[in-house]
């Protein structure tokens, strides 16, 4: 299945009382780069989502948000902070036997004072939370997926039919190479007629200036070569898989042939077929740098 490297997915699941919600967005890159959007208290399972991102994504630019609402399973431990309490407690005493106050010094009173409880939040088992967390991972890497292979599908037709309009242009090369050689042949013969008047025109010498002529503009080898390479694009297109880097040199191949067959051009119409195969070849390539 081909996939385009751009996409969006998202999962989300109420598990051990925390609501965890992962979403998944990518863009076209070189290569894979993953990053994590994680709250800071459960940073410590930013690992486990790259190495699961990197088990099921081949390239593209990824940004993974995590949001957790953990309310309903927060635990809260009260428990006295100790050091606090006491110097409450001594600065008490002080101002009663220094005042000759009445000794009312009780619970209730002590309690009323800032920072004499410590209260924290409970912390979860980190392995347990990192599973979860990886659990509803794997949901959003699914729609993710699910919608990299539906644009990956798009962009494999749209891939596929410039190749054909490829090979037709192709067929014209090849149909008009031969005529181009003939075409030569007869406008040397009328140049040498031209020259030359009544003089007896020599064929041979026609014949051996048509060879060379054929020789230099020959692309028999170019678009045998550039048949070839389409075969290996729709075979590639068929296997799927994360092809984008192969497409991506196999098209410079294309470029290479269709160059060269450039070159050996000798007339308009040659030259304007195969500009029209190049501007295919372009349209392709901007459509693999999208395939992951």
């Amino acid at each position: 299945m081909i996939r385009s490297m751009t996409g969006y997915g998202r999962g989300e699941a109420v598990l051990h009382d925390r609501t965890i919600t992962v979403e998944l967005r990518a863009v076209n890159n070189r290569y894979l780069d993953c990053s994590v959007k994680i709250p800071r208290l459960y940073v410590f399972a930013e690992e486990t989502i790259k190495s699961a991102v990197q088990k099921r994504v081949a390239r593209g630019k990824m940004d993974v948000f995590v949001t957790i609402d953990a309310t309903a399973a927060d635990k809260v431990a009260v428990t006295l902070n100790r050091p606090v309490a006491d110097g409450y407690y001594t600065a008490l005493t002080q101002m009663r036997d220094a005042y000759g106050l009445r000794d009312d010094i009780s619970v209730s009173l002590l309690s009323r004072f800032p920072d004499v409880f410590l209260v924290e939040k409970e912390q979860g088992d980190a392995d347990v939370i990192a599973g979860d967390i990886a659990q509803v991972l794997s949901m959003a890497l699914d729609d993710f997926n699910a919608m990299r292979e539906r644009e990956g599908e798009k962009l494999a037709q749209d891939v596929r039919a410039k190749a054909a309009n490829i090979e037709a242009l192709l067929a014209k090369v090849e149909e008009r190479s031969p005529n181009s050689v003939a075409e030569y042949r007869e406008k040397l013969r009328a140049r040498m007629e031209e020259v030359l008047a009544n003089t007896q025109i020599d064929e041979s010498r026609i014949l051996t200036e048509a060879a060379i002529f054929a020789d230099k503009v020959a692309v028999d080898e170019e678009t045998v070569r550039l048949h070839s390479h389409l075969s290996q694009l729709e075979e590639m297109l068929s296997q799927g898989g994360p092809i984008g880097r192969k497409l991506d040199f196999l098209i410079q191949e294309f470029n290479r042939e269709a160059n060269t067959i450039g070159s050996k051009c000798s007339d308009v119409e040659m030259s304007r077929i195969v500009v029209d195969i190049k501007g295919e070849i372009e349209k392709i390539r901007e459509q693999v740098q999208n395939i992951e």
